[in-house]
């Protein structure tokens, strides 16, 4: 009896970190870190520094001012919001190539003369709520076909970019729709504290991105179905609903996203978000959220954008190609995906 006690007592110390194991532990668990998400945010942190540093040394004065830090950030505001969506989308395993066509769609619904008639007659919120209706409506379409209709995401995705901005060219008769909703332009004109107001939604849209990922039930099971789908549904996860879901959340952002264009360029327009939806895959895979699904990280994605963002502002203060600036990001699109690549086949899937 006393020597089973004392099996039992070294079994208890050792489960609770005593004993020869602690260190051991402290080993796995710095692996973890150093091999996560947080080494790959500080590398992307050290990159956004480099590119800082060599935009300084090259453009002087003009780039490294307050002002034109909040140019970058203000032009990744739209494309940012926009991968936030697809990150939730990426990190279940699935693409949403359909976001930047909803975002044209959703510019030119909200800037109808009758929508724009009734929101000068009552508030103009309603263009708001119209652009993010269109959105969420167009991402519950795709939701429905990729889980009900078990159509593949590429392909009815790439059906809903054709139909959307088809869509968004009749309405708008291949024409640019002016605001003129006054309350709305001068919300959009707005700096709180000296910030523009569209710097003010994207961080807004950041923070809620990141708990819903991080802190909620609804996270959890993104990452779960993009690790192993049939893990997930034998878990208990309904599945075709959360995808559904997902699709709807990328719809709405690319709502939010025409909104927020909306204010930057006061009109409506069906040429809107050409080719943001591969800005936007971009900036996720490159922040280290994994094309296969199962791993997705909010604050790599924003970095990634800000990358994309800060490197297209150096080009711009240089007078450079945009052409040799399509190839620089082209070189780090395919470097950051040789790496997830590296990290996925050492990593066990669960």
């Amino acid at each position: 009896m006393s020597e089973q006690n004392t099996t039992a007592d070294a079994v208890t110390a050792i489960s609770a970190g005593g004993g020869h194991q602690q260190p051991a532990d402290k080993r796995n668990v710095l692996n973890r870190v150093l091999g996560g998400s947080a080494a790959q945010s500080i590398g992307l942190i050290i990159a956004l520094v480099v590119l800082f540093i060599v935009g300084t040394i090259t453009a002087g004065d003009r780039f490294a001012n307050f002002d034109n830090i909040l140019t970058i950030i203000r032009f990744a505001s739209i494309t940012g919001v926009i991968s936030i969506g697809m990150t939730f989308v990426i990190t279940a395993g699935g693409i949403d190539l359909s976001v930047g066509s909803v975002m044209g769609l959703a510019t030119v619904a909200a800037t109808l003369s009758w929508i724009q008639t009734f929101s000068t007659a009552s508030s103009w919120i309603v263009m708001v709520l119209v652009a993010l209706a269109v959105g969420a409506g167009a991402g519950l379409i795709n939701g429905i076909v990729i889980a009900y209709g078990n159509v593949v995401a590429f392909i009815a995705t790439l059906a809903m970019l054709v139909a959307a901005r088809g869509l968004a060219e009749v309405l708008a008769n291949r024409t640019t729709q002016i605001v003129n909703e006054q309350g709305f332009l001068n919300f959009f004109r707005s700096s709180p504290l000296g910030v523009p107001i569209l710097i003010w939604i994207f961080v807004l849209v950041i923070i809620a991105g990141w708990f819903l990922l991080n802190r909620t039930t609804f996270g959890r099971r993104t990452v779960a179905i993009g690790g192993n789908i049939e893990a997930a549904r034998l878990a208990g996860i309904k599945v075709k609903r959360h995808t559904m879901y997902l699709y709807v959340l990328a719809g709405l952002t690319a709502g939010i996203a025409g909104v927020m264009m909306l204010g930057r360029t006061t009109a409506g327009t069906s040429t809107h978000g050409t080719l943001y939806e591969l800005d936007a895959i971009a900036a996720v895979v490159v922040g280290g959220t994994l094309l296969v699904g199962g791993r997705g990280t909010i604050m790599g994605t924003v970095l990634g954008v800000l990358i994309f963002s800060t490197l297209t502002n150096i080009f711009t203060q240089n007078n450079l190609s945009t052409s040799v600036q399509a190839i620089a990001k082209g070189v780090i699109i395919v470097v950051a995906v040789l790496l997830q690549q590296r990290f996925a086949n050492r990593t066990p899937r669960k």
